[in-house]
């Protein structure tokens, strides 16, 4: 009679970081609509030219820039006998961008991170698409290989010979269920220096499951 095997196999690589994309919005907001427009066009203009300036210099990969777009809002006045206050003009500008150069990229930061009307909203670190690919390649090898050792050892230990796949899925899905593991991600650090910010990416930790059903004699 054969003996049925299922088992998780894990494995994960750390690279160092190799871009940052950094998500920034320009808001500002006002009671004249024309007004708000023309200042966040007068906060975009600049940023822009100063992206496509590190672009040139090959510190920026690609960036992006949203149209100006305007709504309406009436905030609470605070007074539930006034209910809401005067209507407040809104104006917004959605900026990304993906830096290769760190030192740079800290430059950039410390630079509009104090200018009125502009939010760094976050950061998000990775190692390059196509390092990525190699990367998730070479670590879905390593977790079935972490597979096999593991079902190996449970068959040698009651005295069953080689095992044989039959089966190998994402994690979850052997029972039809998705229960795939989060993305990698990157948490990123930033300290505040005589010299100003300072950005300091770790390490991009790739990590890959994998569920894998085996038979042994």
């Amino acid at each position: 009679m054969t003996l049925d095997i299922t088992v998780r196999g894990c494995a994960e690589q750390h690279h160092p970081a190799e871009r940052a994309i950094i998500s920034m919005a320009v808001a500002v907001e006002g009671p004249a609509k024309q007004e708000v427009f023309s200042r966040a066009l007068a906060i975009e203009e600049p940023l822009s030219a100063e992206l496509g300036d590190l672009e040139d210099r090959d510190a920026v990969r690609s960036w992006s820039v949203s149209q100006v777009r305007v709504f309406s809002r009436r905030p609470w006045d605070g007074d539930a006998d006034h209910g809401r206050g005067s209507t407040l003009h809104v104006a917004q500008v959605e900026v990304l961008a993906e830096f290769t150069d760190f030192e740079l990229l800290s430059s950039f930061v410390d630079h509009w991170s104090g200018a009125e009307g502009v939010e760094i909203n976050g950061i998000r670190w990775d190692v390059s698409a196509k390092n990525r690919s190699i990367h998730e390649t070479e670590v879905r090898r390593s977790a079935v290989d972490d597979a096999i050792a593991k079902a190996q050892i449970y068959a040698s230990a009651v005295r069953r010979g080689k095992v044989v796949a039959v089966q190998i899925a994402d994690p979850g899905m052997l029972d039809g269920v998705h229960d795939a593991p989060p993305a990698p991600y990157l948490v990123h650090s930033a300290e505040e220096t005589g010299r100003g910010l300072t950005i300091t990416p770790e390490e991009i930790v790739i990590r890959v499951e994998v569920d894998a059903k085996f038979v042994a004699d």
